[in-house]
């Protein structure tokens, strides 16, 4: 098997040499090139043309965005955002993440060399799930396997519903997303189609934190419903969809016929904090028929348990297909183990969300 072949662009000396440690000592992963900005990176790219693209968005000469917007009109490719962790660094990166990048990885402005270090895992993994990346229908290239530490299940932070157990219909309904790789392209296509009058969304895009609250300013400003990061105790309302802050667990509460966001701490789940299964389980819990999941492009397995137990509890099920999926990875699990009532394309996405409005 070909290794990953990967470019690190980034302006600061500490991150090339970490980064490309790291990257050289993963197996089935190849250090490319190093360098210290987009022009340099254009050079080199004549010689050799990389599989992953690491890349920072604020450099001297040309910045990040600039390059990326060059690199997918010339020849479409995985690119990783490395980030600062600050508001005004998350804003700059969702402007990225429209321009085509698949995923981002969050770095702090200090305790850098630190933080690199302990992210070694993280950063390797998004390298290989970047690699199967469909980028403009690109033949998706499958990594080499990883040894990756035990996961926990939903069950660290809620227990699951009894058997034979059902929440009460009422007329309030709920739709609940989980998202990765691929998904903030995604959830825009769906979101921005949706007219005002739309039952309450919950959503789960795997992000770091700081993040979620740019992506969501940023859907809010392009959609007609309400789009915002949730805070603990907001109301899932019609017309309004909460997205699940960067760092934290989101659940669906009830009270009476009314459903509330609980944004808690807690340890990772299925590697991911939010987790699409916690979402997910407490949907099934509290709003069971009266709700509807939709499970979306992402690498892994997270929400597809989840899901399973939504449909267990009535609710409608939906996952995005293999043909419009960035990556075909947490759908696909969710299929197998049986959780997906229905598949469709992306574009009928919001046409099944709208059908909850008459149930």
């Amino acid at each position: 098997m070909n290794p990953i072949n990967v470019m690190v662009v980034d302006d600061s000396a500490v991150v090339r040499k970490i980064v490309g440690e790291m990257l050289a000592a993963a197996p089935g992963i190849r250090l490319l090139h190093a360098v210290a900005d987009p022009l340099l990176a254009i050079e080199r790219l004549k010689q050799q043309w990389p599989d992953v693209i690491v890349l920072d968005v604020e450099m001297p000469r040309m910045d990040g965005i600039t390059f990326l917007k060059k690199i997918m009109a010339e020849r479409p490719t995985p690119v990783i955002i490395c980030s600062t962790l600050t508001e005004k660094g998350a804003e700059t990166t969702m402007a990225a993440m429209a321009a085509g990048a698949v995923n981002v990885i969050a770095k702090p402005k200090l305790g850098l060399r630190d933080f690199l270090s302990e992210s070694a895992d993280e950063l390797v993994s998004a390298v290989r799930a970047a690699a199967q990346v469909n980028v403009r229908r690109l033949t998706q290239r499958a990594p080499a396997p990883a040894q990756a530490p035990a996961k926990l299940t939903a069950d660290a932070i809620l227990a699951p519903a009894g058997e034979g157990r059902s929440p009460l219909h009422t007329t309030e309904r709920v739709v609940a997303i989980g998202t990765s790789t691929g998904g903030t392209q995604a959830l825009e296509e769906v979101l921005s189609a949706l007219p005002r009058v739309t039952p309450g969304i919950v959503i789960v895009q795997h992000m770091p934190e700081k993040f979620t609250a740019a992506f969501a300013d940023r859907l809010n400003k392009v959609c007609q419903i309400e789009v915002r990061e949730a805070q603990h105790g907001d109301r899932v309302l019609p017309g309004r969809a909460l997205i699940a802050p960067g760092g934290k667990h989101m659940l669906l509460r009830r009270d009476g016929a009314r459903y509330y966001t609980d944004v808690i701490d807690g340890p990772l789940v299925n590697r991911h904090r939010p987790s699409v299964d916690v979402l997910f389980r407490s949907v099934a819990k509290h709003a069971g028929a009266n709700a509807l999941g939709i499970i979306m492009t992402g690498m892994g397995d997270d929400g597809a348990a989840g899901l399973l137990e939504m449909r267990k509890a009535g609710a409608r099920t939906v996952a995005q297909d293999e043909e419009s999926c960035v990556v075909y990875g947490m759908p696909k699990e969710a299929v197998k183990r049986g959780g997906v009532e229905k598949t469709v394309t992306l574009k009928a996405i919001d046409r099944e969300i709208l059908q909850q409005l008459s149930r």
